[in-house]
């Protein structure tokens, strides 16, 4: 399974500035914390990091994303990306699989699913959203959810739609 980090690490940098230019505009919270949470990797002040112009500072962030040791701000800026920033991705694949979730989100996650349906979920996915972003998606969703499917995890490894 990828982790958080390493999802930095193999994204294209097009998603990934994506990514930060979205969290730049619609969650200051999310992204002073990031900025923080790197400046303290470095250790440099915020206020250094701040100062660079904003893509310069975005493409180093990005790299700094990708190491281990910032695995759960990488975590962070990135569920918060898709439960605010792509929602509609979260809903379709859980109404695809017939769980009840209140815009994208539920908190009772079955043990298992069919793999008719998390093939016909993933399907859907891939059809109406960019691949890198249902990629992202799904290796979030298996990382952040106590349940463990192994469908799904065999999908993410084995599918070729399904790797970077």
């Amino acid at each position: 399974m990828i982790k958080c980090f390493e999802l930095f690490g193999f994204m294209s940098p097009e998603l990934g500035d994506e990514i930060m230019e979205w969290a730049f505009l619609n969650e200051k919270q999310i992204y002073r914390l990031t900025v923080a949470a790197i400046a303290e990797a470095k250790k440099v002040r915020p206020v250094y990091m701040e100062k660079k112009p904003r893509k310069e500072r975005h493409a180093e962030m990005l790299k700094m994303l990708s190491r281990p040791r910032l695995e759960l701000t990488a975590s962070d800026l990135i569920r918060t990306w898709l439960v605010k920033g792509e929602n509609s991705m979260l809903s379709d694949f859980l109404d695809a699989l017939d769980i009840p979730h209140e815009d994208g989100i539920t908190e009772d996650m079955p043990e298992s699913v069919d793999d008719d349906k998390i093939n016909a979920a993933v399907d859907k996915l891939l059809e109406k959203y960019p691949k890198e972003k249902v990629i992202v998606y799904l290796h979030m969703f298996c990382n952040t959810n106590d349940t463990e499917w192994e469908n799904l995890e065999t999908m993410l490894d084995k599918d070729e739609r399904l790797q970077f």
